[in-house]
Formats: structure tokens, C-alpha cells, sequence
């Protein structure tokens, strides 16, 4: 009888063994345990440059643009490059330029489109030195197209007055500007 006992509880032992090893390798920690955190990456940036100016020249030799800003950082996977506080003076060849600057700015891949960021003002003094300033939030610059846009509030100051609207298309060679609705102008008459 006892050799009929051994054999069941042996296996019974054996089992007991193999269930004690297996509940202690289950450790309460992995069931409270959250699963990893997925945060944002930062993106790589492979290069950057610390107060950077850029001057490009027209085939003429005459001054295109002088481009200044306090960093440029490019993103590699995007092809992007973002600007902190860029500073135009674009001549087109001319002796008196526009002046654009921002908070910021993100330059797209080869340059086609650039977007100026926070506290964007475009300045300009015409032949008899008269001022005028366009500021607003945000804006859109195509250089090869020679156009700019924004749906955001303008406000453009001249010499005879002060015009505000919401958004603003602006055709650079034509010096010709869309301002697209909410337009509101006060005037002084000379």
C-alpha cells in the first residue's frame, strides 16, 4: 500500500513544486505597473547655427536679401529649419528695402515657403521717407513667387492713416494687397 502511495504523492509533490515556482515568479508589480508613457519626441535637429546672416545677390550683383537671426536649428527627418527672431531687409535690388521680422520662424524644405511666427512686423520707407508698418501673428511668405498671405488680424500704418483687417493677400511685384474682410481704415485728409 505505501509503494501504491508513493507514486500519487510524488507527482503530487512534483506539482505542488511546480505551482509554488510559478506563483512566485508572478510578482503583483507587473499587473500595477502602467505601461510606458508615450511622450514627443523632440526632433532630431542634426545641425544648428548661432547667430547666423545670410546675404544673397542678385545675377546683377545688386543685394537680393541679408538675412540675420539669433539661431537656426534643421530638422532632420522634416527638412525643416526653424528661426529664432529672423531679420530681413529684402532689397529685390532695390535701395530701399522691406524689413520683416518675427519671434520665430519655420523655412520649408529648399526655401519655397516661409512662416513667420508671433510679432511679425513689415516695415518700409518709400522715396520721400514716409513709413509704412504692417504687423500681425502670423504670416505665410512664397519668396519665388513673390507673395505673402495671413488670415490672422493686420494692421498696416501709413502716412495718411491706419487700415485693420482680418487676413491679407499681398502680390510683392505688383505691390498689390487683398485685405479680406473686417476692413476698417482711419484716415487723415491733407
Amino acid at each position: 500500500m505505501l509503494r501504491k502511495l508513493r507514486l500519487p504523492v510524488g507527482f503530487a509533490l512534483l506539482a505542488a513544486v511546480l505551482v509554488a515556482v510559478g506563483y512566485w515568479n508572478i510578482r503583483p508589480e507587473t499587473f500595477m505597473a502602467s505601461p510606458p508613457a508615450i511622450t514627443a519626441e523632440e526632433p532630431e535637429i542634426d545641425f544648428y547655427v548661432v547667430n547666423s546672416r545670410t546675404v544673397q545677390y542678385q545675377p546683377d550683383g545688386r543685394r537680393h536679401y541679408e538675412l540675420t537671426a539669433d539661431r537656426v536649428e534643421h530638422i532632420k527627418a522634416s527638412d525643416i529649419s526653424l528661426l529664432t527672431r529672423p531679420d530681413l531687409n529684402l532689397y529685390r535690388g532695390s535701395d530701399l528695402p522691406w524689413h520683416v521680422r518675427s519671434d520665430r520662424g519655420e523655412v520649408s524644405p529648399e526655401g519655397t515657403e516661409v512662416e513667420l511666427i508671433d510679432n511679425v512686423r513689415v516695415e518700409r520707407n518709400d522715396e520721400k521717407g514716409r513709413p509704412t508698418i504692417l504687423t500681425t501673428s502670423r504670416m505665410t511668405v512664397l519668396p519665388d513667387e513673390q507673395y505673402a498671405q495671413t488670415e490672422q488680424a493686420v494692421r498696416i500704418e501709413a502716412a495718411n492713416g491706419v487700415t485693420t483687417a482680418t487676413g491679407m493677400k499681398a502680390y510683392l511685384n505688383d505691390g498689390r494687397m487683398l485685405l479680406l474682410s473686417n476692413v476698417r481704415g482711419q484716415h487723415e485728409v491733407r
